[in-house]
């Protein structure tokens, strides 16, 4: 945890921005919502931006990327585009229901603010549902968050909108939930929005989301995603971050598991300049499942880094973790992976392991899986590999015909192929595997159709 002892410019621009736009912000959400809000701004008070001396964020130096002059994205404005022309990424075979984010607000485009989908579910804007649904947002909203991290109180602070998934018990909803974010202005921004998962008992239901810049200006997110799975609910999350060098992207996953339920997050990072993952995962019901999955593709002087954090409070729960990275030219990573079993969750099941492929002698990655057991009655391991492509297939590839470059990839492809293997949905697996070979090949831009050239 940050001991912040002196408020920086930077921090006193945040708060003085809060202190200015408060009753606007507080107009807009519920009052669960401000609650949070209050405390997000005392914690953030306290807290600040991490620096230096907070051993999570030692590898990615925060201060000088708040200090590029982001104008802070407090207001909605209307952002003509057409989506067809502009955006099209889409994949024609994959069966979704999309919804779209533009600069962190729920955009017009997407019709009704809320919508009900078959079986009751509820998707739409966060700001709308806080209004409509005030005692979910009681039970639920700022539950699984931690300010422990002064980004997070940063965005509890100051996120008005976002996207807001209700699944009642006892709903299956087969076809997958699209969530689009989209960044675009004419100038450097900074956004901040929320979003809040709930799937019921004996519920189970999936979502996309995909990342994306669509101007070529500096971009600066900061948002916080809540998931909660009740009782037997089975829940599957993908994310694809697709943008382009300009934009840095700070991302915090909080998700509460009760009894019996079973969640899959896969998170693969094409294209970013700076990107930090964090991923906090509570299984807090007996016989809980956790399988997470990463792939991160880096070159050039790209940054990303991991943090995943697996609490097994409850006996006879399984968790499964593995991230792997292939990283080029002079780009950098770093995986940090902790695995904490209490005193009383015996029979538990974790597994972790982190593998990078360093292409070049100037790449680098840091990794550092741990483990902490106080139970006695357990199965874990961790472990982390860093090397090179193996010499010997290589040369077993090319005494077969298969011109270098060539076998080059198809190491690298297989490689990678262990994370993306996971994704379930047919349709979307096929168009990863696509966006991963023209990835690996150098051909990917930030959007691979997109009619913006902004690489």
């Amino acid at each position: 945890m940050q001991n912040k002892m002196v408020v920086s410019d930077i921090e006193r621009e945040f708060i003085d921005l809060y202190k200015e736009n408060r009753s606007m912000f507080e107009a807009k959400t519920s009052a669960p919502v401000n609650e949070v809000r209050k405390s997000g701004i005392r914690d953030f008070e306290r807290l600040g931006i991490p620096g230096k001396k907070d051993e999570n964020y030692k590898n990615t130096p925060l201060q000088p990327i708040f200090r590029n002059g982001y104008r802070k994205y407090i207001e909605q404005k209307m952002v003509e585009f057409n989506l067809a022309n502009v955006f099209q990424c889409d994949i024609p075979t994959l069966d979704t229901h999309m919804v779209l984010l533009v600069n962190g607000f729920f955009d017009k485009k997407n019709g009704d603010f809320l919508k009900e989908l078959p079986s009751g579910i509820i998707i739409g804007s966060l700001a709308a549902a806080s209004h409509e649904y005030p005692e979910l947002f009681e039970k639920h909203y700022g539950k699984y968050a931690s300010h422990k991290d002064g980004l997070v109180a940063l965005n509890s602070a100051f996120a008005q909108d976002g996207i807001f998934l209700y699944v009642p018990e006892g709903s299956v909803y087969k076809k997958p939930i699209q969530i689009v974010n989209l960044v675009m202005a004419k100038e450097d921004i900074m956004v901040q929005h929320r979003n809040l998962i709930i799937v019921e008992k004996n519920a189970e239901a999936g979502v996309i989301i995909c990342d994306h810049a669509m101007t070529p200006y500096k971009f600066l997110t900061n948002s916080v995603t809540e998931i909660y799975t009740a009782e037997n609910a089975f829940f599957d999350y993908v994310r694809v971050q697709n943008e382009h060098n300009n934009g840095v992207q700070f991302s915090h996953i909080f998700v509460n598991q009760e009894a019996n339920s079973n969640m899959t997050s896969n998170i693969m990072t094409l294209h970013g300049g700076v990107v930090r993952n964090n991923v906090n995962v509570l299984l807090n019901g007996e016989g809980a499942e956790n399988n997470s999955y990463g792939l991160y593709l880096v070159d050039r002087k790209q940054h990303v880094d991991n943090y995943i954090y697996i609490d097994h409070a409850k006996p006879n729960c399984i968790s499964n973790q593995l991230y792997k990275g292939v990283l080029d030219d002079s780009a950098t990573g770093a995986f940090n992976g902790r695995i904490l079993v209490r005193k009383d969750s015996q029979k538990t099941h974790a597994f972790q392991a982190n593998n990078n492929i360093l292409l070049t002698d100037n790449a680098k990655i840091n990794t550092k899986p741990q483990l902490e057991i106080y139970a006695d009655d357990v199965k874990c391991s961790h472990g982390a590999t860093v090397g090179q492509l193996d010499g010997e297939a290589l040369f077993y590839m090319r005494s077969r015909g298969i011109p270098e470059k060539e076998a080059r990839l198809i190491m690298m492809f297989a490689f990678a192929h262990e994370i993306i293997g996971n994704v379930k949905t047919e349709a979307l697996l096929n168009r990863i595997n696509d966006l991963v070979d023209k990835r690996l090949k150098g051909e990917l831009s930030p959007c691979d159709n997109c009619a913006m050239k902004c690489y």
